[in-house]
């Protein structure tokens, strides 16, 4: 069961919820899972954007009744599950993950992430961005940091961390591909190793709300239900709306060493490589939701650039899509 919540009041106007019961972590620390099953994570996939690759608009499975794209679908969809099922008979892809979970409590718009529970010594800090749009009397600016426990609560909190990969090997499969001049297969490739990469992503946050951290270990959801996000907490990923900043992507590498246990590597310009990859963060907050951080202002700039400790030009360039000025 979710535990119950409370409102405190944190400095300014800023309300978060605060859970008064945790559940402590099954298993806390780093996890790496190595050539993961393929037939596992076939069936977390979500054939929906497979078919938005194509250019074709429609939500699987209702997509192949329509009366415009439904032929084309069904042949596209047919012909990826006829590679899908080459692909893992003759295990021509690999999938690995790293995930780690840890004591954690807030500081201000900052996450800290301890070594253990004495919470004494700082693995690392996670920075968050808070809305600051106009909102309607008694709606928050929310940040990230504010589903997890403030550290002047007292409450002992707990942050996750994750990376996942279903590409490697496809290099391989891309070049023979093209020296065959086969340019369909070549993108089919593509697209299917992008949907496991983002079934494995569904598939470990299941288990890690069930079994590793086991908050919610009664859940019992249907595909469909995962695709809805019925389940509790949420999994955001740097450069998405909820954090839009792409340079909180190095500090998840080096808290999971990334690059070592998962194979997964991170170019100058903060692209996974391979780029079938999704990494992010555990949030296991009852009420934890996506939103939108919108356009942020100068002040608020200078608050992150005194947080990261990285240059106000620096900091402009890698969020100068948000920015209110």
């Amino acid at each position: 069961m979710p535990a119950l919540s409370i409102i405190v009041s944190i400095t300014g106007e800023h309300r978060v919820t605060v859970k008064t019961q945790i559940n402590k972590p099954n298993k806390l620390g780093v996890t790496v899972l190595k050539d993961y099953s393929l037939s596992i994570l076939k069936n977390y996939i979500d054939w929906t954007p497979f078919f938005q690759t194509w250019e074709l608009k429609g939500k699987y499975p209702s997509i192949f009744e329509d009366e415009k794209v439904g032929i084309e679908a069904r042949k596209l969809f047919d012909d990826a599950n006829k590679l899908l099922d080459k692909v893992i008979s003759e295990k021509l892809l690999s999938a690995n993950a790293v995930f780690g979970i840890f004591p954690a409590n807030s500081a201000g718009d900052d996450i800290e992430v301890y070594s253990d529970e004495s919470r004494k010594g700082l693995l690392t800090v996670l920075h968050t961005l808070r809305q600051q749009m106009q909102k309607t009397e008694g709606q928050p600016n929310i940040a990230l940091a504010d589903f997890i426990a403030p550290k002047e609560t007292g409450i002992n909190d707990y942050i996750g961390a994750f990376a996942v990969t279903a590409g490697i090997g496809i290099e391989k499969l891309i070049e023979q591909f093209e020296k065959n001049h086969d340019d369909y297969n070549s993108i089919m490739i593509k697209a299917i190793a992008d949907r496991l990469a983002e079934a494995f992503a569904e598939h470990l946050h299941e288990q890690v709300r069930k079994k590793y951290w086991g908050y919610s270990s009664e859940e019992n959801l249907s595909n469909e239900d995962l695709i809805k996000e019925k389940y509790i907490g949420i999994r955001p990923a740097p450069g998405y709306p909820a954090q839009p900043d792409h340079t909180e992507k190095p500090i998840i590498f080096e808290l999971l060493k990334v690059e070592e246990n998962a194979g997964i590597k991170l170019t100058e310009s903060m692209a996974m490589y391979p780029t079938a990859s999704v990494s992010g963060l555990y949030f296991a907050h009852p009420e934890a939701k996506y939103f939108n951080v919108g356009k942020i202002d100068k002040d608020q700039v200078l608050d992150y650039h005194r947080r990261k400790g990285m240059s106000i030009e620096e900091i402009e360039r890698w969020l100068s899509p948000i920015l209110n000025y």
